[in-house]
């Protein structure tokens, strides 16, 4: 099994660093890093690459709109070279929120876009000067002064609806799902992967504990927040088996906040997006999300208590199997 992790936004730049020097001496496959309105992201995949010795470093996710292709090409190309050949690219569309109120961009034409910057960042890539004509964007003569380490970086494409989904079968070198419910995800990756075979990975909350109640409620507050603030997860979660409870714990939030809307997260919720409990429940869980297909589960580390005892008791879980 292809296990890999995420250091999420929870974390401190030192936080990070310090988890990937301890995952540096496991068979962990990839450690993905996200950007959301915090550290920045290739900066960060740098200074992990240096802190870790043969994994692969990811982006998870760099979206699409706050940077131009040829500085994402530029961005992979440096972590490339100073990882010795270990960046792999995640692209995302983020959301209307984030793109329109904290980067000041139009969210408009996702898809047409995600097209047009993984066909230029592999023409960046491939280190010959690009002459492009696209219907969004239009590049003249540009050519990357460095030599790429490698010219064919992976790209894995984060997809929700279904014509991103499309998209990254038919472009990208691999895929990543997040809070997709377990069953409909399993029937996607059989209906997909019988067109084309692709990297499916999907990034999994994870809370473990000696204590399974205090991971279960860890786990619950996590889902809950995202249902809350993010439309897109709570749409798709909507139209694919948790109507009633996405509108309740929406409901909810409205009134209080995040104050008690985790819990009316139920089990069965929690047990199709997530994995929780103490490490044996949580070994066993994992199971169930390979079984549905998936070629590398991508574990989302959640601190519980204190970063380094909580990550110590996550890497004995799940890193040293």
């Amino acid at each position: 099994m292809r296990i890999a992790c995420s250091l999420g936004s929870l974390l401190s730049v030192e936080d990070i660093l310090q988890c990937s020097e301890a995952i540096s001496d496991t068979n962990t496959d990839t450690i993905w890093v996200p950007e959301t309105w915090g550290m920045e992201n290739f900066a960060m995949l740098g200074a992990v690459a240096h802190s870790t010795k043969t994994q692969k470093i990811g982006s998870s996710i760099i979206n699409i709109f706050s940077r131009s292709p040829s500085t994402i090409a530029m961005g992979a190309a440096t972590v490339d070279t100073l990882s010795d050949g270990r960046m792999i690219i995640g692209l995302g569309t983020s959301s209307l929120p984030i793109v329109e109120s904290f980067h000041g961009y139009k969210f408009e034409r996702p898809l047409q876009r995600m097209r047009e910057y993984v066909e230029i960042i592999r023409l960046v890539l491939a280190g010959r000067p690009v002459n492009y004509d696209g219907e969004i964007f239009k590049l003249d003569n540009f050519t990357l002064l460095i030599k790429p380490r490698r010219t064919d970086i992976p790209i894995y494409l984060a997809a929700i609806n279904q014509r991103m989904v499309d998209l990254a079968w038919e472009i990208g070198s691999g895929v990543i799902f997040y809070l997709r419910p377990l069953q409909e995800m399993k029937h996607t990756i059989q209906k997909m992967q019988s067109r084309k075979k692709i990297d499916v990975t999907c990034q999994i909350i994870t809370c473990v504990a000696e204590d399974s109640e205090v991971a279960v409620l860890r786990a619950k507050k996590t889902i809950a927040f995202y249902i809350s603030v993010g439309e897109i997860y709570r749409k798709f979660l909507s139209e694919n088996g948790f109507k009633t409870e996405t509108c309740n714990i929406f409901a909810e939030y409205k009134k209080t906040g995040f104050k008690t809307n985790h819990e009316l997260v139920p089990d069965s919720m929690l047990q199709s997006l997530a994995i929780s409990g103490t490490p044996d429940q949580c070994r066993k869980h994992l199971d169930d999300f390979v079984q549905a297909g998936i070629d590398q589960p991508i574990l989302q580390f959640n601190p519980i208590g204190g970063v380094p005892d909580s990550f110590e008791l996550f890497k004995k879980t799940f890193l040293e199997r």
